[in-house]
């Protein structure tokens, strides 16, 4: 027997479920499969870093694949509703007789597997989907009412329970060497029609499944026992920095929840740095949990319906300067240039940023959403939503709609030198330590010697404007 495995966010050869089990069964050997949809992609506001990232992983990951003679082939359709057709003329053609496949959590996604299967299956061919996007699949840890949670502190209680009674999984081996399958590895092309080859952020994003490896190595033995002390530092290297390999899979998270087990003991609880990022790796989990249970969030909906009667201000002129890093908040403003330089922006500061959008300018969290998965290198639907929920009042487990961050006082408490906005705000670089966090409060002939804008709103003003329009729609 031939099994075709369909590579989608999963690219690596190490610990992949799917290839794994194709692997152990296929007397004929396996054949990959990758499709390239530019269409839906665009529509689903992938950025061009991401894109060229998960480009230059394909390379490494069919080299790979190719030194087990395990060819992977390369289908370009516009849109994922071609992608059914197309799979079923690959496995006629290569003579499959099943299709292995990792399943994936978007609603789209979902359709597309759905339909994929109902293909497939309908032509006779046997279909088989592995979880391993993430530890439990959704809807593995329920309530005790039989639903899906809806708040983060239960669902870890019960995830960890049901992870410790069957054993924190060990990652799977990559699979051995096949005989030649006289079928060729298909060249990955130069680019993607749409997006930009070779962005300037790629460079920070060495691709490959060695890469994820090695920052996961050395993010084990040199800083997640400090990451709990760390990790809302922005100007300390104190993060892992995974989460543009996971995205892309080219890394898994078994593989990672068990590097931190390992280093916290052979457990998942605790206080220290490896337990606080093991809690992270349950929150990407969570999220992936609340796609399935309440897919409304896949379709720009608030998962709290009643939040979609706050009145958001158009406000263009605002979002331009939060876009351009050009608000006047210098934290805010350093934090935006970095997501546009390097395509990736600290989980500290994403908070930040995304409060201050929210709640000082109350313009909608959507606007915001869409800005960043625009272009971060580690955009995912998922993680992306669940945070910009949580910062906009309006999602599961959320930030309560009073709790509004002061971005000056995030400053001073996380950059309390000012080495991260010196480093993306070189306007500000002659400031004290002092200064630097709040330019606006320098005397006049001070200030206007800096090419900095003023604040673009009062911060307390924002936030009473924010609480009286959240408070607005709970009176109703």
């Amino acid at each position: 027997m031939r099994s075709l495995v369909w590579f989608r966010a999963d690219l690596r050869c190490a610990d992949h479920t799917a290839l794994h089990a194709a692997s152990r069964v296929s007397t004929r050997g396996v054949v990959a499969l990758f499709t390239i949809c530019p269409d839906q992609w665009r529509e689903h506001d992938w950025s061009d870093v991401r894109v060229d990232l998960l480009r230059r992983t394909l390379i490494d990951t069919s080299r790979s694949l190719w030194k087990r003679r395990i060819p992977l082939l390369i289908e370009t359709v516009d849109r994922f509703a071609d992608v059914p057709a197309r799979l079923l003329e690959v496995m006629r053609r290569h003579e499959c007789e099943a299709l292995y496949m990792n399943a994936e959590y978007e609603i789209n996604e979902r359709r597309r597997d759905d339909a994929a299967t109902t293909t497939v299956r309908g032509a006779g061919f046997a279909v088989h989907t592995c979880t391993d996007q993430v530890v439990l699949a959704p809807g593995a840890v329920q309530t005790g009412k039989g639903d899906f949670y809806s708040v983060f502190t239960p669902f870890r209680k019960s995830w960890i329970a049901r992870v410790e009674s069957g054993g924190v999984p060990a990652p799977l081996p990559a699979p051995k060497k096949q005989d030649d399958p006289g079928i060729a590895p298909d060249e990955v092309p130069e680019r993607i029609a749409g997006f930009e080859a070779d962005p300037p952020a790629a460079a920070h994003w060495p691709a490959g499944e060695r890469e994820a490896s090695k920052r996961l190595d050395r993010f084990i033995e040199h800083a997640i026992a400090d990451y709990k002390d760390r990790r809302d530092r922005p100007a300390v290297d104190g993060t892992s920095t995974l989460s543009p390999y996971l995205a892309i899979g080219a890394i898994s998270p078994r593989r990672c929840l068990h590097a931190a087990w390992r280093a916290n003991g052979e457990s998942l609880s605790g206080d220290g740095g490896a337990a606080t990022w093991i809690s992270e790796l349950v929150w990407r989990e969570f999220y992936r949990h609340v796609l399935v249970g309440f897919p409304r969030v896949c379709m720009h909906r608030a998962f709290r319906p009643e939040t979609e009667a706050v009145g958001w201000r158009e406000a263009d002129e605002d979002f331009e300067a939060w876009c351009a890093g050009r608000t006047g908040f210098p934290i805010v403003d350093a934090a935006m240039r970095q997501l546009h330089e390097t395509g990736w922006m600290h989980n500290r500061l994403r908070m930040i940023v995304s409060m201050f959008l929210t709640k000082d300018l109350l313009i909608d969290w959507r606007r915001g959403e869409r800005h960043f998965m625009r272009h971060l290198v580690d955009g995912d639907l998922a993680s992306n939503n669940g945070g910009w929920q949580w910062s906009a009042s309006t999602g599961t487990d959320a930030a309560p709609y009073f709790r509004i961050f002061n971005p000056f006082s995030q400053s001073r408490r996380f950059d309390p030198d000012g080495a991260f906005i010196r480093r993306y705000v070189p306007e500000l670089a002659s400031l004290d330590a002092k200064a630097i966090h709040d330019p606006s409060a320098l005397a006049p002939p001070e200030r206007s010697t800096l090419d900095y804008p003023a604040p673009i709103v009062d911060h307390a003003k924002g936030r009473a404007r924010a609480i009286k329009a959240f408070e607005r729609i709970r009176t109703a």
